[in-house]
């Protein structure tokens, strides 16, 4: 009998958490299967594991300890990879072969799964002097260019999708450039970025006063604070990007500040590491410890039973410290030494519905921050019970651990176990995403977010090539479903588009004064808002304590989508027959028969011709192309020209302006040399298929002449009848993406960018 809550639960544990052999046969037949696997590996970290391995698997059990992805799919496996979500890489060198050898242990990294954060606020700016060459250094956004283009070589070799995360001063002298170089939409989409926000800048932007930006002891230009506060504000107001880390407050509070400076974090945000620091992730299910769900004064979270779980799960998370593999051996004496775990929740926006309190209100804070208490208190506590059973973390100094700034609020009976016995992990807790874990859990809420939709319809692609709708429903909505018919949502029931900024932000602020680390958490704002109120958010964040803020406001560069409403359709089809072109929302399925065209190109020097076809589709009345095809005699060829061909033909069922394939082919050179054909220089093969899809669009009128076509993708935006969807996931290909936890995240497949 199946576990699972929801079709979507199971389907995600089959493509991305299941085991299977490498010939795809399934190895966990059942989902205890896959908890079984997990518990019996951490357990053999103990010294004796049978006493261990049921008490872990009970843990695990109806998904009330949720460990990070990477731990679920690679526990008890022999796979060479990390069992680590987040690692913070060594300091950049400011050389250039120091430089080099940081990306190349990027790339290690990132090769195991692991995604990564970097400080570029070491990097020397743009003009400055590079001494003994007699040149001028090309500051350190041009160094990310390379670090982006290595994230995309590693993903495009078959790879875990990369995930990194850039982050820079606020007096570096080149913050300005940093500020804005997400407002391109094709420069460095493998990062988020984030500017590294002190507590004297913040003063500055309050007082109005002027800021220096310097490196190396020189001022290279001094600048209006507030004026450089609202650059960033713009930016992150008009395209999301930067995120802001308020560093101080996080050195300040790190439990480790007598033997580590922070700079960077995770890619999400929730995991602020020193270099080379890794961390691993685990959350605590709320919603499964609610006893009494919906019945008023008897609906309660079991505070007991959440005592228990973290004790389990904190002992289980210690063990996989001992269990991963590493890419660098650097990583993992950081990890040996510190111990550092991530502890967190999710379904916290489930829990308070069931216990009848409103996500975002006074009573929902003052309830965040008691369980938040409670979580701390009982990791703490353990974790100081482990030290004494098998020593404390090496870089341990009671001194001075109980001096940080973590510690100082927690309450004289854990401290007195520390002073005792020390404490296994430096550092326990975190709220990271947990997007694909929580719909693995039957769609819980995710992390501390609200409930983000209380329910959607998705697209299920059928092995036969067909699609099937299902819905997907928020576990707390189902709940109340199932014990009250048709009953309305009572008003307690509130979602992320609805949610004033102002609660979100409380939300943020109870949860992270009992967190250790730091937030993975979205501030959904809506479109209209005014920049003075958007602004406010920010400084909201800073005076209540948080250690950092992310928004997303819907924009042209990362989410902006084209929505046309029932109302508006019939003018929309006739807009379509007057020959405009079409943008298709989902690929088209392949008619049973389509028109097109062959075409034979001979290349000098190759012994065959290559047979280029293009059929095409009417669409509204208009012709445009479908799908390419090229064959040849040629076995060299074959490789390339099949991945070509699928690619373009992928680009063409989605609709649109496709005529910018034309000119990125016909731009391709081949450092071999090109050839001449019908009096014209074509620069490389690929450029003479370009130019044959070109003579082909101009024969159906779908481009005007040639060089009439677009020089780039032009990001077109998608008529959607009637719904409101996101980009599309470049995982599943369907739209409706959603800024959650600070990722993109597809509510269809799990696919964050974080995840």
């Amino acid at each position: 009998m199946s576990r699972f809550a929801a079709p979507i639960a199971e389907q995600i544990w089959d493509m991305k958490y299941r085991l299977k052999t490498a010939e795809g046969t399934p190895v966990d037949a059942t989902i205890e299967d896959t908890w079984r696997r997990i518990a019996r590996a951490l357990a053999e970290q103990e010294a004796e594991p049978a006493k261990w391995e049921d008490t872990f698997y009970s843990a695990l059990e109806d998904f009330k300890f949720l460990p990070a992805g990477r731990i679920v799919a690679g526990a008890g496996t022999d796979r060479s990879v990390t069992l680590f979500n987040c690692f913070v890489m060594g300091t950049i060198p400011d050389s250039m072969g120091g430089i080099f050898d940081m990306l190349k242990e990027a790339a290690l990294t990132m090769q195991q799964g692991g995604g990564i954060g970097y400080d570029f606020s070491t990097i020397r700016p743009k003009g400055a002097d590079v001494k003994g060459v007699a040149a001028d250094a090309s500051g350190p956004l041009s160094f990310m260019d390379v670090w982006d283009a290595m994230c995309r070589t590693i993903m495009s070799a078959g790879s875990r999708r990369g995930a990194m995360m850039a982050t820079m001063r606020c007096d570096h002298p080149d913050i300005e450039d940093f500020i804005t170089a997400k407002s391109d939409p094709a420069r460095l989409r493998n990062f988020n970025v984030s500017v590294l926000v002190t507590d004297p800048f913040m003063d500055a932007v309050k007082a109005d006063g002027p800021w220096d930006l310097t490196f190396g002891g020189k001022v290279y230009k001094t600048v209006k604070a507030r004026d450089l506060w609202n650059r960033i504000m713009r930016a992150t107001y008009d395209y999301a990007e930067p995120g802001v880390i308020f560093i101080d407050r996080i050195n300040a509070m790190n439990n480790l500040q007598y033997c580590e400076t922070i700079s960077a974090t995770n890619p999400c945000g929730e995991q602020p590491l020193p270099p080379y620091g890794a961390c691993l992730l685990g959350s605590i299910n709320l919603a499964r410890l609610v006893w009494y769900p919906f019945e008023d004064e008897k609906a309660h979270l079991c505070e007991t039973s959440l005592d228990d779980l973290v004790t389990t799960a904190i002992r289980m998370m210690d063990n996989v410290v001992d269990a991963s593999r590493f890419p660098l051996e650097e990583q993992e004496q950081e990890a040996l030494d510190k111990r550092r775990i991530g502890l967190g929740v999710t379904g916290l926006a489930d829990a308070l519905a069931m216990v009848g309190v409103r996500y975002g209100s006074e009573e929902a804070a003052r309830l965040t921050s008691r369980w938040l208490e409670r979580i701390a208190r009982a990791a703490y506590t353990v974790s100081a019970h482990l030290a004494a059973e098998k020593g404390a973390f090496p870089l341990f100094d009671a001194e001075k651990y109980l001096e940080s700034g973590a510690l100082a609020q927690m309450d004289e009976g854990v401290r007195q176990l520390i002073r005792e016995h020390g404490i296994r992990n430096a550092l326990l807790t975190s709220i990271a995403p947990t997007g694909t874990i929580s719909l693995f859990a039957g769609n819980v809420s995710s992390g501390i977010e609200p409930i983000f939709a209380h329910a959607y319809t998705r697209k299920v692609l059928q092995k036969d090539g067909s699609r099937t709708e299902e819905e997907v429903v928020d576990y707390a909505v189902q709940m109340w479903r199932d014990l009250k018919g048709d009953e309305p949502l009572p008003d307690y029931f509130v979602n992320a588009q609805t949610l004033a900024p102002a609660d979100h932000v409380r939300m943020q602020a109870a949860a992270q004064e009992w967190v250790d680390s730091s937030i993975s958490k979205t501030i959904n704002v809506p479109e209209d808002i005014s920049f003075e109120a958007f602004k406010d958010v920010y400084m909201q964040a800073y005076e209540t304590g948080c250690k950092g803020c992310t928004t997303y406001r819907p924009n042209a560069v990362t989410g902006s989508v084209l929505s046309v409403s029932e109302a508006e359709a019939p003018e929309q089809a006739n807009e379509a027959a007057t020959g405009e072109v079409i943008y298709i929302e989902e690929p088209l399925d392949r008619p049973a028969a389509l028109e097109g065209q062959t075409y034979k190109v001979k290349w000098p020097g190759s012994e065959h011709s290559l047979f280029i076809t293009v059929n095409d589709i009417i669409i509204g009345g208009r012709r445009q192309p479908f799908e390419v095809f090229v064959n040849s005699k040629n076995m060299e060829h074959f490789a390339w020209t099949v991945a070509l061909t699928r690619m373009i033909s992928a680009v063409f069922r989605r609709g649109g302006d496709v005529s910018f394939v034309v000119e990125e082919l016909k731009a391709v050179f081949d450092p071999r040399g090109g050839a001449w054909m019908n009096g014209k220089y074509v620069p490389s093969i690929l450029a003479a298929i370009g130019g044959v899809i070109e003579r082909h669009m101009i024969s159906i009128g779908f481009i005007e002449g040639e060089g009439m076509g677009l020089k780039s993708d032009p990001q077109a935006q998608v008529v959607n009848l009637g719904e409101t969807p996101g980009p599309a996931c470049p995982n599943c290909g369907q739209f409706g993406m959603q800024m959650i936890e600070g990722c993109m995240t597809c509510p269809n497949c799990g696919h964050s960018k974080c995840g």
